[in-house]
């Protein structure tokens, strides 16, 4: 690992994500899963939920586990990390 302070989350948003600015609510989560607390992120449908665990899984080191509970849902965020340059795959009862 380098020495390089890792990238400015509203960085990683514009150049990996392609998005200009966050939803009300996303930056707070992220920053709190970025210094390392515990956190959730309670949001309506459609208000950006999955960024909130994609962002800091693209700054972090590790593996990120997502639970879901439709294999539709896996499916269609696998391919779009995919297509963001991201190691990703879905297990399940299939």
């Amino acid at each position: 690992m380098s020495g390089a302070p890792p990238p400015h989350p509203r960085r990683v948003l514009t150049e990996v994500f392609g998005y200009d600015a966050f939803r009300p609510g996303q930056e707070t989560v992220i920053r709190a899963v970025l210094a390392g607390h515990d956190c959730i992120g309670v949001m309506p449908t459609g208000a950006g939920k999955s960024l909130t665990y994609q962002l800091p899984a693209r700054i972090l080191p590790g593996t990120v586990l997502v639970l879901s509970p439709l294999i539709s849902l896996m499916k269609d965020q696998v391919d779009a990390l995919r297509e963001l340059g991201f190691r990703a795959t879905a297990i399940n009862s299939t």
